[in-house]
């Protein structure tokens, strides 16, 4: 998988298509990441960079409530990817 904004995109675009919104914010985030389960709200360090995006939302998936069937085929494929490399770490 390549570190860049086309991928963050696509893992952006998972989050989005079941409901959740993302936001870059400042604040004292230990992990880089803050959800806030009731709104589907998920709140980054901006001052992560591409990589640290990428890595933290791939962390954060399986921690979310992602309906599969309301992926686009595109975002299916890519959530199946990302799925597949953190069960096998």
């Amino acid at each position: 998988m390549k570190y860049n904004q086309h991928t963050l995109d696509k893992i952006e675009q998972i989050a989005e298509e079941v409901g959740y919104i993302i936001r870059y914010e400042r604040g004292n985030f230990q992990s880089g990441y803050c959800i806030l389960q009731a709104k589907k709200v998920v709140v980054l360090n901006k001052f992560l960079q591409t990589e640290g995006r990428i890595n933290t939302l791939i962390d954060l998936l399986p921690q979310l409530e992602i309906n599969f069937d309301a992926l686009t085929l595109e975002s299916q494929k890519m959530y199946d990817e990302i799925m597949t490399v953190e069960a096998n770490k």
